[in-house]
C-alpha cells in the first residue's frame, strides 16, 4: 500500500528517496521550486538536466541529486501552462505525477517526495491542481511506499490537506 501524506516545508530538506521538480522544458534552473532544488543540489543538477533535455509537458526524466543527499534521484516533471482549461491541461498535469511515479519505479525508489506542479508561474489553479495530483497519485498504481505532497506555504498545504481528506483511504 502507498500512504500519501501533505507536508509544509522545504522540499530541499526531505528525508526521501527522490524529489520532484516542476521543471521547464530545457531541464534548467527556474524559479520557485526548481530553483530553490536546483540551488541546493548544486551546479552539477543542471549539467546532469540539460544532458537530458528536452523534457515535454506531461513527461518526467530523472538525474542524480547530487548535493541533496541523502536523496538519491531528482526527477524533473514539466507541466501545463495554464490557458483556462480547456486545452488538455488537466491530463497533462495528471501525466506529471503518473511519470513521475513510473521514472520512480524504474530507480527502485520507495520514498518520494512531490511539489505542487505547475501552481507556481505556470499559473495552474492551486485548488484544481491539488485535486489532480491527490486523485492521480491515488489512482496509480506504483510500488513507491509514501508519497509526500510538500506544500511550500500554508495556502497550498491547506489545498492539498482538503483534497486528501476529500479523498479518503490508501491507493
Amino acid at each position: 500500500m502507498t500512504a500519501i501524506e501533505v507536508a509544509l516545508g522545504d522540499i530541499t530538506r526531505e528525508r526521501v528517496d527522490a524529489v520532484v521538480t516542476a521543471a521547464n522544458e530545457s531541464l534548467l534552473s527556474g524559479g520557485g521550486v526548481d530553483g530553490a532544488i536546483h540551488r541546493a543540489a548544486g551546479p552539477e543538477l543542471a549539467e546532469a538536466g540539460a544532458a537530458i533535455a528536452p523534457c515535454a509537458p506531461g513527461d518526467a526524466k530523472a538525474t542524480p541529486a547530487f548535493g541533496l543527499a541523502p536523496v538519491k534521484y531528482v526527477i524533473h516533471t514539466v507541466g501545463p501552462i495554464w490557458d483556462g482549461g480547456a486545452y488538455g491541461e488537466a491530463e497533462l498535469l495528471a501525466s506529471c505525477y503518473r511519470r513521475s511515479l513510473a521514472v520512480a519505479d524504474e530507480l527502485g525508489v520507495r520514498r518520494i517526495a512531490f511539489p505542487a506542479i505547475a501552481t507556481g508561474v505556470y499559473g495552474y489553479p492551486p485548488g484544481e491542481a491539488a485535486a489532480i495530483a491527490v486523485r492521480t497519485l491515488r489512482e496509480t498504481r506504483t510500488g513507491v511506499e509514501l508519497i509526500r505532497l510538500v506544500a511550500f506555504d500554508e495556502e497550498t498545504h491547506e489545498l492539498l490537506e482538503a483534497a486528501l481528506v476529500g479523498h479518503p483511504g490508501r491507493v
